[in-house]
């Protein structure tokens, strides 16, 4: 019996320290709904700052408002923290393309990243080359020079009935919410505890990453050997004038310059296609102005601080990546998830909240490229994960709370397998019933910086998110601009992801974790940049 009334005791204590503190909630509620400024950040962070490419000018000109904005709000403790090597930094300044015979049309898309310019306008014949392999080289030698290249045949594109954006509905979100069966892929499209697989070749099989880049590096190098005037490809999935695209070369600066290459949106691609496949003659213009930047070659996070009372050398995190790709303005992909974590940090110095340990933001670098920045914080400040040599900075760490799935509003938390967070997270949760966000689920989300922090053993979190046209139409597309970012959404997110950095900050205990994983070697060609030391990983 007094065994029975101490384990009662122990866990009526545990449920009262996990209530919601509603006084604060409403207070952050109020500030959230009612003097909002998470749209002001999401349109400095897009429509004036643009692209942020890691270690472009657009990057650093954000990077310096994120400063000055922080500031303004009482948060003087904000650092710009070095990491690296990345690599060379690129941006692009003047875009234009037009298909000038048989007869003319405009032509919509952009320069992938890390590829060269034209030097002015260029006019040239287009043609089919279809390289698919090192043996492709010799078939083609002497026939290139002065041509632009296409390298795959027309792309049907079908009849497409589903509409373009969708929040989730209440069985999407059961179901959701439900342990998936080993090996299964969950609602939203990822499978737990999934790795990277490789790449398909021509032929079928496999291919590893560093087997991918080599053949790259190789292909390049052929173009500038040729002398191809450039490169036109069709945006690797989208269609009605949307185009995605990211990266067509390396920010290795080792490796050489590629001729232009151009993602076209996939309608006037397969104009392009058809016309040579029926062997009519195809001329286009283009002028495309870039510019590499090859003297720093690290880069840097953006770091800021309010300082705890009573504990301040224990830390609650919470981030977003401030780097984008560069087709658009990286709205919802990634400068949604900055609004609202600078905005959690406003609503929290605006209400004068005091929390006993120390919060903590972090406006990723090199996430776009393989989480890099993230990365190398979490090498830098909490241990090695390929030996799992952990530094004292690891058992403070409260939690990490990203986001980083658009612009949608917050439905519920993915636990990454740690069920101990269940009755705690469902209480800080509760008071945002109304405000559609109800679930937790056992299931790990990946792709995103809270993985860098789990993979150490770290408890690091992101949030579910009613994807809205996020997959359908703006991540990484010329697509991703502040209009597909609702206010209230992002208002909403901004008062959960505040409640939760407070509570996470005021918890007298600390937040049960998973036991470690196990030392996770590093695989050849997988690699990151380092941290401060500027030593690589691999």
């Amino acid at each position: 019996m007094r065994t029975t009334l101490v384990l009662l005791t122990i866990s009526l204590l545990v449920h009262a320290q996990d209530k919601a503190n509603l006084f604060v909630v409403h207070q952050i509620k109020q500030e959230a709904l009612e003097n909002s400024k998470v749209m002001d950040h999401l349109f400095w962070l897009t429509d004036v700052n643009g692209h942020r490419l890691t270690n472009s000018p657009g990057f650093d000109k954000a990077a310096n408002w994120v400063k000055k904005s922080l500031n303004e709000y009482g948060v003087s403790d904000v650092t710009f923290e070095k990491w690296g090597p990345f690599g060379r930094g690129w941006t692009y300044s003047n875009f234009s393309a037009h298909l000038l015979e048989p007869s003319y049309s405009p032509l919509i898309g952009y320069p992938n990243a890390w590829t060269g310019g034209t030097q002015g306008p260029v006019q040239a014949e287009v043609i089919m080359a279809a390289i698919r392999v090192e043996a492709d080289f010799e078939k083609w030698k002497g026939k290139l020079k002065g041509k632009m290249i296409v390298m795959e045949p027309e792309r049907p594109i079908g009849l497409h009935t589903l509409a373009r954006g969708r929040r989730y509905a209440d069985s999407d979100l059961a179901a959701e919410a439900m342990a998936a069966d080993p090996g299964a892929t969950g609602v939203f499209g990822l499978t737990p505890g999934s790795t990277r697989t490789a790449a398909a070749g021509p032929d079928g099989r496999p291919v590893t990453r560093g087997a991918a880049q080599a053949f790259r590096a190789k292909l390049h190098q052929f173009f500038l050997d040729e002398g191809v005037a450039a490169v036109l490809m069709p945006g690797y999935r989208g269609e009605a004038g949307t185009v995605f695209a990211g990266s067509g070369s390396s920010q290795d600066a080792k490796l050489p310059i590629p001729p232009p290459i151009i993602s076209l949106t996939i309608e006037h691609y397969n104009r392009i296609a058809r016309l040579i496949e029926k062997k009519v003659p195809v001329k286009v213009q283009l002028d495309v102005k870039t510019e590499f930047f090859d003297k720093g070659l690290d880069t840097y996070n953006v770091i800021a601080e309010i300082k705890g009372t009573k504990r301040p050398e224990e830390v609650v995190m919470v981030g977003a990546h401030l780097d984008s790709w560069h087709g658009a303005t990286g709205a919802t992909d990634n400068a949604a998830g900055c609004a609202v974590a600078i905005e959690a940090l406003r609503i929290i110095k605006a209400l004068n909240l005091k929390t006993d340990r120390t919060i903590r933001i972090a406006l990723w670098s090199g996430e776009e490229q393989g989480l890099f920045g993230s990365k190398a914080y979490v090498k830098d400040h909490f241990g090695d994960l390929t030996t799992m040599t952990l530094k004292p900075e690891h058992a403070k760490l409260q939690a990490y709370f990203n986001l980083d799935n658009g612009g949608g509003k917050i439905r519920g938390v993915y636990l990454q397998g740690n069920d101990m967070l269940r009755p705690i997270f469902e209480a800080w949760l509760a008071p945002f019933k109304d405000y559609g966000a109800t679930t937790l689920t056992i299931r790990n989300t990946g792709s995103t910086d809270h993985v860098s922090f789990n993979s150490l053993g770290l408890p690091g979190f992101q949030f579910i998110q009613d994807p809205l046209e996020y997959f359908s139409t703006t991540h990484h597309s010329n697509m991703d601009v502040f209009d597909y970012v609702p206010k209230s959404d992002m208002m909403q997110a901004s008062a959960i992801l505040a409640s939760f950095v407070y509570h996470a900050a005021t918890r007298d205990e600390m937040l049960p974790r998973k036991p470690l994983p196990k030392p996770q070697p590093e695989r050849r060609g997988e690699g990151g940049p380092s941290a401060t030391a500027g030593t690589p990983n691999n």
